[in-house]
C-alpha cells in the first residue's frame, strides 16, 4: 500500500517483513530502514510483520530489501 500523507511530499508505503518476533527485532528493522535517504519514520510491528515507512518520495524497493536483509529479515513485499 502506498499513500500520500496529511504532510506535503511525503509518502507511506507499509510493508511485510518476515521473521520479526520481539521488539528487538522491530528495532533493527526499524535502525536499518531509517538509514535510507529521504526515510522520516519507520513503525515496525513484530505481531503483524507489517513495517510503515514515511518517506519524501517512493522508495526504491531494493534498497528497502537490501536494508531488512542487513537487519536480518526478509522483505515479502508491500503490505
Amino acid at each position: 500500500m502506498t499513500a500520500q500523507t496529511d504532510t506535503p511530499g511525503s509518502v507511506t508505503t507499509v510493508y511485510q517483513v518476515s521473521g520479526m518476533s520481539c521488539g528487538h527485532c522491530e528495532g533493527s528493522v526499524s535502525g536499518e530502514l531509517s538509514g535510507i535517504d529521504g526515510v522520516s519514520s519507520v513503525k515496525a510491528v513484530a505481531a503483524t510483520g507489517e513495517v510503515t515507512v514515511v518517506s519524501a518520495a517512493v522508495l526504491d524497493e531494493d534498497a528497502v530489501r537490501a536494508a531488512v536483509d542487513e537487519a536480518g529479515f526478509e522483505l515479502v513485499g508491500k503490505a
